[in-house]
C-alpha cells in the first residue's frame, strides 16, 4: 500500500539500491484472500524473492534488501555501527538530542535515514510540518532527504495523499488507488 510509511521503507530501500521489483499494492480495507498465504496476519510489507521465500516486518525486509543485493550497503559493515543504528530506532523518540551529524547514521544517507523518512515526509500531510520549525538540524536532513534519488523519486504529492485519506476516512475501496493512472486500452 503506496501510502503505509512501513511499505515505504522497504520501497526507499528497494529505489536506493537499484533493485528490480514489482510492487503489488493491497487493499488494506479488502485484503484479498491469498495475502494471507503471504503474512499470517495480512500486514505489509511482504517481500518475495526469486525462491518464493516471504520476508516481513518493514525493518527486517529492509535489512534482507541490504543484505542480499549488491551495491552500496546501507547498513553499516561495523557490527558496532550497525547495532548502533537499529540502537537508535528504537530510540526514535530521544534521537535528534543523541545525533550530531548530518544523518542520522553518519556522515551519509544509510538506512536509518531511510527507516524514519515515511514519517517525516507526512509531517506536513498531516498539518504538523511546523513541529520541527524550531529544529534547524532537523530541517536541512529533511530538505537534504528530498534530494536523495530514492526519496525524490517515491515523493508522494501533498494532494495526493489527502485524496487518499478522505477516501479512506470514508472506508471508500477505491482509496487505495488514488492517483494511480488507469492502464491504457489496448
Amino acid at each position: 500500500m503506496r501510502f503505509c510509511p512501513y511499505s515505504h521503507r522497504a520501497r526507499l530501500v528497494l529505489k536506493a539500491k537499484g533493485i528490480r521489483h514489482e510492487v503489488v499494492n493491497i487493499n488494506l480495507k479488502n485484503k484479498p484472500e491469498w495475502y494471507y498465504t503471504k503474512h499470517p496476519f495480512g500486514q505489509i510489507p511482504v517481500l518475495e524473492n526469486s525462491q518464493c521465500q516471504l520476508i516481513y516486518e518493514s525493518v527486517i525486509a529492509c535489512e534482507y534488501l541490504d543484505d542480499v543485493y549488491p551495491g552500496r550497503k546501507l547498513f553499516p559493515y561495523d557490527p558496532y555501527e550497525r547495532a548502533r543504528q537499529k540502537m537508535l530506532l528504537e530510540l526514535f523518540c530521544k534521537i535528534l538530542e543523541y545525533q550530531n551529524t548530518p544523518f542520522f547514521g553518519g556522515d551519509c544517507i544509510s538506512m536509518i535515514d531511510y527507516l524514519f523518512w515515511p514519517w517525516f515526509e507526512r509531517l506536513d500531510v498531516y498539518g504538523l510540518a511546523d513541529c520541527v520549525s524550531h529544529t534547524p538540524m532537523l530541517r536541512l536532513w529533511i530538505a537534504t532527504m528530498k534530494q536523495d534519488p530514492a526519496v525524490s523519486a517515491l515523493l508522494i504529492d501533498k494532494n495526493t495523499f489527502l485524496g487518499f485519506l478522505n477516501l479512506y476516512f470514508q472506508n471508500n475501496p477505491t482509496a487505495f488507488d488514488f492517483g494511480l493512472t488507469p492502464p491504457a486500452i489496448r
